[in-house]
């Protein structure tokens, strides 16, 4: 019996993410992602570039197990931070091949990026990694 709930809380610690925040891969307290371009509060034309930028680690492709690295993820209109220790999803655009920019097309309007790295299997690190929000105007 004691063995049936002890399975049932960890269960459901998992769920709630308080398990998965300690196993995310550690980063530096000092390191931080941050977009190059466009800044706050730009107006855009309907496709537009995007720089990242990251200090304090280093960029490399997903699926590599090297000690603070990881590669970008951009999250477009987001509401709600990814969980730690979890694998992001289609909440982000991935970019696991390393790049540090890419084109994005979106409709006119203001809209919000945000930069978040993600460790060798997608998942934010601990503490994560982020830029601060950026807010854009399309065209």
């Amino acid at each position: 019996m004691m063995r049936h709930l002890m399975a049932a809380v960890l269960a459901a610690l998992f769920s709630q993410g308080v398990i998965a925040q300690e196993s995310a891969n550690p980063a530096p307290a000092d390191a931080k992602a941050y977009i190059i371009s466009p800044a706050d509060g730009a107006t855009v034309p309907q496709t537009f570039h995007v720089q990242f930028g990251l200090m304090g680690m280093g960029v490399a492709p997903a699926g590599t197990d090297k000690a603070n690295t990881g590669h970008h993820h951009l999250m477009i209109d987001g509401k709600q931070m990814p969980m730690a220790g979890k694998a992001m999803g289609e909440e982000v655009m991935h970019f696991g091949g390393g790049q540090t920019e890419t084109t994005l097309t979106l409709p006119p309007g203001k809209h919000t990026l945000q930069l978040i790295l993600g460790d060798m299997a997608h998942a934010p690190h601990h503490p994560p990694v982020m830029s601060e929000v950026v807010t854009i105007t399309v065209e």
